[in-house]
């Protein structure tokens, strides 16, 4: 299992066993997780919580694809053809969101 996805699913763990979590991490999610798991998460790191419902379901999307700068240059100049090549095109990482140490801290 990916790290990202453990740290959901733990985040997710305390949040239904604990009211209070729940409460602040609706209201300041990347607080909330860097006091449960004791990190310092990337300033430039956004978290956002969305809490499903009996009627409500969230879908969450890839970082849409982007063009490399040589790319980029080639269309503006109408060069080649009207198709860009993405067969090698690699998606960004997401956020590293675990602790310098390597690994994640359980949230008990």
């Amino acid at each position: 299992m990916n790290q990202r996805k453990e740290l959901q699913e733990q985040v997710a763990a305390k949040a239904r066993a604990s009211a209070d979590f729940r409460a602040h991490l609706r209201n300041d999610p990347k607080a909330a997780i860097e006091q449960e798991l004791g990190v310092t998460l990337p300033a430039s790191l956004s978290i956002r919580v969305h809490e499903e419902s009996a009627t409500t379901a969230h879908l969450i999307l890839p970082p849409a694809a982007s063009l490399s700068e040589s790319d980029l240059q080639a269309v503006a100049a109408g060069a080649g053809s009207d198709v860009i090549d993405l067969r090698n095109w690699t998606p960004p990482a997401p956020p590293s969101i675990t602790d310098p140490s390597d690994g994640i801290a359980s949230i008990g």
